[in-house]
């Protein structure tokens, strides 16, 4: 397991997505949705990944940063796939919700779409 989270590819991967992140989230506090531009991964294998994913959790990305940094991960693979942002209806709390198109929804919510964001 620690020479799996040490491979130099995974490294790659993490530096990526941590950069990536970074990136997001500084046009999504200037309000630059549309604007947010991030760097193509390295080429890497599809097993790096992983890693990918470790950071979003260890930085604790938001829904929305998470669905930007992934769009662009696999748009470099080409898979080119939407963020959809949706809302649930004020029954009972107002909630907002980003994922990519084709993820299960979170369990037990149903959000209707808002905003899609293509690559």
């Amino acid at each position: 397991m620690i020479a799996r989270r040490l491979n130099p590819r995974a490294l790659r991967a993490a530096w990526w997505a941590n950069r990536s992140l970074t990136r997001a989230r500084r046009s999504l506090v200037k309000g630059e949705l549309d604007a947010v531009r991030l760097s193509p991964p390295p080429r890497l294998p599809d097993s790096a990944e992983y890693a990918v994913h470790a950071v979003l959790r260890r930085q604790s990305a938001t829904c929305l940063e998470r669905s930007l940094v992934l769009q662009r991960w696999h748009a470099a693979r080409g898979r080119k796939l939407d963020v959809v942002i949706g809302v649930r209806a004020p029954v009972s709390d107002f909630a907002a919700h980003a994922w990519l198109d084709g993820e299960p929804a979170p369990t037990g919510m149903k959000f209707d779409e808002l905003l899609r964001l293509t690559p």
